[in-house]
């Protein structure tokens, strides 16, 4: 009994026995084939790409590529065509799934299923795993580490120039981290895969179990850690978007360097300075002093007055002088306040209080135009206390921040006419003025009734309104699509044309004087003038005489003051006098009408479209201007009491340009051959670069942009290319270049010539952008550039941008320049020594 019972426990330990090999033989079966599974299911190696690779690749237009510090050296491969591709990074794998022969986690593995060693198995198991969860994990090890302050090397991600590669940080420093939806395909396997092991260890002898165990264990090792890493990944991107701005900017202030952005070329069309101009044409300077010239030939001049008028000579003698202080300044940037009577409203040439004490008449308002001091200012101008960045366009045409401009007199002195009110913390435009204080868009549609070929918007685009007031007939213009040329002096009406400039319309600081207007002859399709205070019938119509200069032949005035419909004797007497001038300069009176809403009358004038009134005059009486003459002259020119004839034969003038708004891509029919093919050109070349890059790529909020200057216009490409934004362009043309500035009103744009080696004629803070193309480089040679840079900074806003295209050297140095004002450099890009950059003004004063 005793030997049999024996036995059977042999028979049944046997049996037990190959049941369990059995089972192992199926385990191990299965283990290998789960494994040729994975293995066999992992994603093939990511493809590497160059540089240029991944520019092309950009998904997102509004943040572009960018470059930023060099991956570890062990990442980087040189490609046949020399330049630098990425492998791939080991990703989130354990630290015993990255131990290779070589601990390079870099080495490509194969998946061969007849692998039998123990480490082969391990690396292949965890390497499909890192595989096939790389989409998962969302994050490499090279971004973890980076979470911690070091750089990655994974190729898909975007590095500024600061040494960040968070991705999707835009320009403006706010980390954007683009949240991933990945798809775990192993989220369900872990409470089976565990229960396999636990079953398997239960029928295995404690060799095998350790061996099976491990492998098993390794195999589903990656999956875990990968679900480790994903939490850490949620928690980094939780703490960076809630720190990511702060940090952002300390990084910036530490490391202060220049964000390298969008290497595409293209995108920007760098090139040597824009060469679509009429070889043919003069420069305003040699016009102007040429003009003078002939003038001061045909009179005996006055040796005083001379030294009163700045003529060429001073210009170049400031220029060496001028020179000689930015060789001091330029090493230190020494910037400091001016110490300046106007304070916060400093405008440096019409605020010379040594030149206006020098005058000797101020009759007919020498005081109120130009008199540059002989060494521009390298000072900044203060700001006021409160202010604060400005009201968008078009909340702004209606309320402004009474800080910025904290003026009251207006308020006070023409509080019936509905100009302006204080109203707490802001100042608030009702659309009132002088001559239609119960609104400026009944005015200005009683304006059409009147005249219905005036067509606002379409047959007349652009207008010059002189003695502006606070801009409201400008203001309201805009919903006619309709330019105004605002323009008012810096009077004892305090303000004016800040005002009109804060509410996001265009203005300029100018009076009519002795000094022809900085505009080019036959500019404009009306001139307004409601009650401006001119005396257009006196010094022989001298005054009316310069805006027949500037009236388009056909074109409008519209003139609405007391005489047009007041008795009083004076006024009767002024419109006697203004009756006789403009018949005997052949205006035809269409209109003499009462406006009843608001109490006032207007009267329209036409200017002839041809000669044949003037040669049939009785009298030549004003005289007509001599042969010689060039109306297109006008940079200190002085006035004439002469009348300059109609144009003919086919020149510019002699036809009215198309109907707006086909009049914007209508190439003016007097440019011909190459000419005809640079205007395209050029408007094709803008059109390009702004919808490529400068709408998108720069970082620029577009919503704060209302008030942009173009500081160097060719054709006015630059303007035209931003028609269906809801700003408005101030196209400069430099005196030293070409005069291309007639091109740019036959377009229905508007502009005026300026040199910049003095200051404009606008209030601080005005502009939201300034665009200089090729500007600064030509500026080096006449005058200091810091100079320059300090009346770039005075008519910013704070907030405001800059974009500057130019030659590498001349970047580089008003780079310096904008870094020691303590800007927010938002791009700069070069290649083959030409290069552009992006900068935003902030409130930093010394």
């Amino acid at each position: 009994m005793a030997f049999g019972n024996k036995h059977g426990r042999q028979d049944k330990h046997s049996s037990n026995t190959l049941c369990f090999r059995g089972t192992v033989v199926i385990f191990v079966g299965v283990c290998v084939l789960a494994v040729w599974m994975l293995n066999s299911s992992s994603p093939a190696p990511v493809e590497r790409k160059t540089f240029s690779n991944i520019r092309k690749i950009n998904p997102d237009p509004e943040i572009p590529e960018k470059t930023g510090d060099s991956p570890p050296e062990e990442t980087k491969e040189n490609t046949s065509d020399g330049s630098v591709s990425f492998e791939d990074s080991p990703g989130d794998l354990p630290d015993d799934a990255i131990k290779g022969d070589d601990n390079n986690p870099q080495v490509e593995q194969k998946t061969d299923i007849d692998k039998t060693s123990d480490d082969e198995k391990q690396t292949d198991g965890d390497q499909g795993l890192h595989e096939e969860k790389k989409s998962d994990l969302g994050k490499t090890f090279d971004e973890e580490k980076q979470s911690d302050g070091e750089p990655g090397s994974n190729e898909e991600k975007k590095s500024d120039g600061d040494g960040n590669s968070d991705v999707g940080k835009s320009f403006d420093g706010n980390v954007n981290l683009k949240e991933e939806n990945p798809t775990d395909g192993f989220e369900n396997n872990d409470k089976g895969g565990q229960k396999v092991i636990e079953e398997a260890t239960d029928k295995m002898t404690d060799g095998d179990k350790s061996k099976e165990k491990k492998d098993v264990e390794n195999s589903l090792q990656s999956e875990k850690d990968g679900d480790k890493y994903k939490e850490e990944k949620e928690k980094n991107q939780s703490e960076q978007r809630s720190n990511g701005n702060q940090e952002v900017e300390e990084k910036k202030v530490e490391d202060n360097k220049l964000p390298e952005t969008l290497p595409n070329a293209g995108q920007f069309e760098l090139q040597k300075e824009n060469t679509v101009v009429p070889g043919n044409w003069e420069t305003q300077a040699a016009e102007s002093k040429d003009e003078r010239e002939r003038q001061e030939s045909s009179i005996v001049a006055n040796p005083e007055e001379k030294k009163e008028e700045p003529a060429t000579g001073q210009v170049e003698d400031g220029g060496n002088k001028k020179e000689q202080s930015n060789q001091v300044v330029s090493n230190s940037y020494n910037w400091q306040l001016c110490n300046v009577t106007a304070g916060p409203d400093y405008i440096p040439c019409l605020d010379n209080v040594e030149a206006i004490k020098k005058l000797t008449s101020t009759k007919h308002f020498e005081h109120r135009e130009r008199h540059c001091p002989q060494e521009p200012p390298t000072c900044l101008v203060p700001l006021p206390p409160g202010y604060k960045l400005p009201v968008h366009w078009s909340e702004s045409r209606d309320k402004v921040w009474y800080n910025n401009v904290p003026h009251t007199k207006l308020a006070e002195v023409k509080k019936h006419q509905n100009w302006m009110k204080v109203e707490g913390e802001h100042v608030i435009f009702p659309g009132g003025g002088t001559q239609f204080k119960n609104g400026a868009l009944h005015y200005i549609d009683f304006i059409e009734e009147t005249i219905p070929d005036v067509a606002w918007g379409k047959h007349s685009r652009v207008i010059l309104d002189v003695g502006c007031g606070v801009a409201s007939f400008g203001g309201f213009l805009f919903d006619k699509d309709v330019l105004t040329m605002s323009l008012a002096p810096k009077d004892e009406h305090e303000a004016q044309v800040q005002f009109a400039l804060e509410r996001g319309i265009p203005a300029i600081s100018a009076v009519m004087g002795t000094k022809r207007l900085p505009f080019p002859s036959a500019a404009f399709d009306i001139v307004h003038c409601a009650r401006c205070r001119v005396p257009w019938h006196a010094d022989g119509g001298r005054l009316l005489l310069e805006l027949n200069r500037l009236l388009r032949p056909g074109g409008y005035f519209v003139w609405s003051a007391t005489p047009v419909y007041q008795n009083k004797d004076e006024d009767v007497d002024i419109w006697k006098a203004m009756s006789s001038l403009t018949a005997s300069i052949c205006w035809d009176l269409l209109a003499k009408k009462s406006d009843g809403f608001n109490e006032v009358g207007v009267a329209i004038y036409r200017k002839p479209t041809t000669n044949n009134c003037y040669e049939s005059r009785r009298t030549n009486e004003p005289p007509l201007c001599a042969e010689a003459d060039d109306p297109y002259a006008a940079w200190y020119v002085p006035m004439e009491s002469c009348l300059h004839r109609v144009p003919t034969d086919e020149e510019r003038g002699t036809e009215w340009p198309e109907e707006w708004p086909q009049r914007l891509e209508k190439v003016p029919f007097w440019l011909k051959g190459d000419l005809h093919d640079r205007f395209i050109s050029e408007t094709e070349h803008w059109k390009r670069i702004v919808s490529k890059s400068y709408l998108q790529g720069l970082g620029i909020d577009w919503s704060a942009v209302r008030n942009v200057m173009d500081m160097k216009t060719v054709y006015g490409g630059f303007a035209a290319a931003l028609a269906s934004q809801p700003v408005w362009v101030m196209n400069v043309v430099p005196t030293d270049t070409k005069n291309t500035l007639p091109v740019i009103y036959d377009r229905g744009l508007f502009g005026i010539h300026h040199d910049w080696c003095e200051s404009f004629s606008t209030y601080p803070r005005t502009y939201d952008l300034l665009h200089a193309d090729h500007l600064f480089s030509g500026l080096v040679k006449r005058c200091s550039l810091v100079a320059v840079m300090a009346e770039v900074d005075r008519i910013l806003r704070p907030g405001g941008y800059v974009i500057i295209r130019d030659k590498v050297d001349t970047l580089n140095e008003m780079e310096n320049m904008i870094r020691s004002l303590q800007w927010d450099i938002r791009l700069t890009y070069t290649q083959e020594m030409e290069g552009i950059l992006c900068a935003q003004k902030t409130m930093w004063r010394p």
